[in-house]
Formats: C-alpha cells, sequence, structure tokens
C-alpha cells in the first residue's frame, strides 16, 4: 500500500513523493535518496523502499526537483539542493507524525544522504553504491563541461531525455566538502557496494568506511549492478538494511504501529 505526496522544494516547485506504507507492525520510518538523474521510480529506490516497507520500515522515496513527477527545472538544481530537499522530506515526515529515523540514499542519493544526515534529524544513514565525492559525476557530463562553463549552460542529452546543466550546477559540486561531513556524521554507517560496480568504483567505499567513525559497517553486494537491475538484487539490499537497521529505528508513539496514512 502507498500513499502519495506533495511538498515544496527549497527553491519552491513542488516535489512528488510515494510513501511506501509497513505491511503489518511497524518497526519505523525512513527516506530514500534516489541517484543523480533517476528517480523515486528507478530499480534501487522503488524495490528497495518496497522490500523495507514489506519488512516493517515505512519509506518516503521522492523525485528531486524536475525529474519524474516533480515541479520545476532539473537544471535549478544542485548537490546542496538535492540535501536541502532531503532535510524538507524529512519535515514532511516528522508533520505526519511518522518522523524518519533511517536514511537510505543510492548512488549520488547516498553521497546527499551522508551530507543530510545531521540536519534531518535521522538515528542511522545507509548508502548504496556511492562516491566518496559528488563531483564524481563530472564523469557523466565530461563532453559538455567546458561549454557549460564558458556558456553558463548547455543541454545536455541522459537516461533518454534531455536536460539542461548549468554552471552553477557544476561550481556547486566543486565546492561540496562531502569527506568533513562523512567525519563529522557521528550515526551509525552501513555502506554497500558492488565489487564489480562500473559506475562508481568500489573504491569510493572503501573511502567513506575509512572516514567515517564508529559505528560503521561495510557489505560487499557480490553479483549487483550499479542500479541493481539484477534479479533480487535490491531486495537483498533491503534484507541487509532491514536487518543492520534494526537497533536504531523505533517507533515513538504505541498509536503509530498501526498508522497507515
Amino acid at each position: 500500500m502507498t500513499e502519495e505526496v506533495r511538498f515544496k522544494s527549497i527553491v519552491g516547485p513542488e516535489l512528488a513523493g510515494t510513501i511506501d506504507l509497513p505491511d503489518g507492525e511497524i518497526r519505523g520510518w525512513g527516506i530514500f535518496v534516489h541517484g543523480f538523474t533517476l528517480g523515486k521510480n528507478s530499480p534501487a529506490a522503488s524495490r528497495v523502499s518496497k522490500q523495507l516497507a514489506r519488512e516493517g520500515i515505512g519509506m518516503l522515496r521522492y523525485d528531486n526537483l524536475g525529474i519524474g513527477d516533480s515541479d520545476g527545472d532539473w537544471g535549478d538544481g544542485s548537490f546542496t539542493i538535492k540535501v536541502q530537499d532531503t532535510v524538507r522530506a524529512a519535515t514532511l515526515m516528522a508533520e505526519r507524525g511518522t518522523p524518519a529515523d533511517l536514511l537510505v540514499g543510492h548512488s549520488w542519493g547516498g553521497a546527499a544522504a551522508i551530507a543530510a544526515a545531521a540536519e534531518a534529524g535521522v538515528r542511522a544513514v545507509a548508502t548504496i553504491g556511492a562516491p566518496a565525492d559528488p563531483s564524481h559525476v563530472e564523469r557523466q557530463y565530461d563532453a559538455i563541461l567546458d561549454r557549460v562553463l564558458s556558456e553558463g549552460s548547455h543541454e545536455w542529452f541522459v537516461g533518454g531525455r534531455s536536460l539542461v546543466l548549468k554552471r552553477a550546477f557544476v561550481e556547486d559540486v566543486h565546492h561540496a566538502r562531502l569527506r568533513d561531513r562523512i567525519r563529522e556524521l557521528n550515526l551509525p554507517l552501513l555502506v554497500l557496494h558492488a565489487p564489480t560496480d562500473n559506475t562508481v568504483d568500489i573504491a569510493n567505499a572503501g573511502e567513506i568506511f575509512l572516514e567515517a567513525r564508529h559505528p560503521r559497517s561495510f557489505v560487499a553486494l557480490e553479483g549487483a549492478d550499479h542500479l541493481l537491475t539484477a534479479r533480487g538484487q535490491a531486495q537483498r539490499a533491503a534484507h541487509i538494511i532491514s536487518a543492520w537497521a534494526d537497533q536504531y529505528i523505533h517507533v515513538s508513539h504505541p498509536e503509530e504501529r498501526h498508522l497507515r496514512g
């Protein structure tokens, strides 16, 4: 069972979200932060969130600015805005009476989850295939980078659609200081990464793990691809996250155990 929600981005337009409601007893609530140009219905976001809901953890997954069902222009976003909108998502969950204890981020969303965690007020963070530095995404738009910097913006064809990449986005990525956020996280962190990830090398997982303080955990997702499209891999990642997060998530009020939206 799902609930559709909308909330305002830090820059104004409304963002579209889906809350996958828990089956049976509610163990806790969380937020899923999707990858760079993906969305709330991408395999990783939807399958992991749905499996966590089946295991009693309700999950909000939402489309970033200009993606999927959300309003606005993708080009007006940035890493900083993605982080701030993750905090906005946590505010929505708190106002709904189901505050999120868990942040799960996939790929670039994993970096954003780490950066947003303290302000979002969660108790634990899990990343899947996350880069150690947000500027890793420059590999995807390297061919047009010079034109973006010289002209201010340039159309970029990616994932079957055209997006506009803007200079402000590129400069924002350059100023991100994720390693500082990792060291200062002071929250339980689970790092999941596939050894054969061809998009974000597993060396990134090692860097994140080494920068983080305990309690920290690492699990290799053997046989998985970066997007978790292989059969059963997203569900497997969710099983691992569910078991690991059990001691960190909680339901504050007894009545929440049977809340259905």
